[in-house]
């Protein structure tokens, strides 16, 4: 089923490319660089904008007679609607806004680490990227579980984004459009929208679960 591909594939690009680019964000913007309060404030604003909104702002930069992209490079290629591109496209307005909510979860995390452990491993010896990947990230444990669930549950909510651009259709079908087009559209197919909706909501409780057991057992301990 094409919609499931999809989905897969939303979920790889969001987990593969945008989440650990928000976390090297996190890491430079962690430095205290000069200027670092208004880049987190221009990276953040897109997490406070709606899907469909983003939709609609980046339809600025992917039109094909007047968008940004085929002006700079003298194209004319139709972005959301070629059915052979129109995903990857729609991935990269979803990953743009994906990577500024994980900037600001692991820049939490990195604020609540323990200065101390940075400074013992650099007494040892460690360079700075050992001494993330080996010392602080295991560290965050708990904020790493939170970026899972949430990159986990966005590629299964991306409806907004491809309803605005086309209705889930010509390339860009996804679970969650075939509900609503099953559910209230001309479809009709009540039962098979249900279906659908059932299986987004039993995979959402696993990883749910899976937080919510690693949060209670963080307490205890």
């Amino acid at each position: 089923m094409p919609a499931v591909q999809h989905n897969l594939l939303w979920l790889a690009a969001l987990f593969v490319v945008a989440t650990p680019f928000g976390m090297f964000l996190a890491v430079l913007l962690d430095k205290e660089l000069r200027g670092s309060r208004f880049y987190q404030t221009a990276l953040y604003l897109p997490v406070v904008l709606s899907l469909a909104l983003i939709g609609f702002v980046w339809q600025l930069l992917y039109s094909r007679d007047q968008g940004l992209i085929n002006a700079v490079f003298g194209s004319s290629i139709d972005w959301y609607g070629d059915s052979s591109v129109n995903i990857w496209a729609v991935m990269v307005a979803s990953g743009w806004r994906h990577v500024g909510y994980i900037m600001l979860l692991y820049l939490a995390g990195l604020k609540g680490v323990d200065p101390s452990l940075r400074e013992a491993a650099a007494v040892d010896g460690a360079s700075e990227s050992r001494t993330f990947f080996r010392v602080v990230f295991p560290v965050m444990r708990p904020i790493n579980i939170i970026v899972l669930v949430v990159t986990v549950i966005e590629s299964l909510r991306a409806f907004d984004l491809v309803w605005v651009v086309n209705k889930g259709r010509n390339g860009l079908e996804l679970i969650s459009a075939l509900v609503t087009q099953n559910v209230v559209g001309e479809a009709s197919r009540i039962g098979f929208g249900s279906a659908l909706a059932t299986i987004m909501l039993v995979v959402s409780l696993v990883f749910i679960t899976i937080y919510l057991a690693t949060v209670m057992r963080e307490n205890r301990e």
